[in-house]
């Protein structure tokens, strides 16, 4: 498919769905509300998203504005057919939580738990949510914009 043909097959079922076509994978924004029953539609219509091989969160903060935003950003594949499509959700930066996919892509189990760890994201239902990379009493997120470390003075 090509991604107008992919973008079409959405619209028919998120009609509000946010597009970027600017880059070489179509690129969708959904909202929160419809994240998990949209992925579920990712793997088991007629797109058979089978392949989910990145996941990551974005923090858009920005100090000089004022204005926070943390983005889950999920990348998708078809085995199958050969196409590719990012999903992007905004998440409550103060408290970020969303579903687990980990019961649709295996592969999301262990990506989720970076996203955890690195950036304080909470997977809902996720079978064994837990820290990866840090140690259990490690404070803070950092791959956050307002993470500080006092060790090496790092701000990003």
């Amino acid at each position: 498919m090509t991604n107008g043909e992919i973008k079409q097959h959405i619209v028919t079922v998120r009609p509000n769905g946010v597009f970027d076509e600017t880059g070489e994978w179509l690129q969708v924004q959904v909202d929160i509300s419809e994240w998990k029953t949209f992925a579920q539609w990712l793997r088991n219509d007629a797109l058979q998203m089978d392949f989910l091989f990145c996941l990551t969160g974005i923090d858009w903060s920005a100090t000089a504005t004022g204005k926070t935003l943390l983005t889950m950003v999920y990348h998708f594949t078809s085995t199958v057919f050969r196409h590719t499509l990012v999903v992007k959700v905004k998440l409550d930066r103060n408290n970020p939580e969303i579903e687990t996919v980990s019961d649709i892509w295996r592969t999301a189990e262990f990506h989720e738990r970076e996203v955890f760890d690195l950036f304080g994201v909470k997977f809902l239902h996720h079978p064994d949510l837990r820290r990866l990379v840090l140690t259990d009493d490690f404070e803070g997120y950092p791959l956050r914009k307002d993470f500080e470390d006092p060790i090496n003075m790092i701000k990003l």
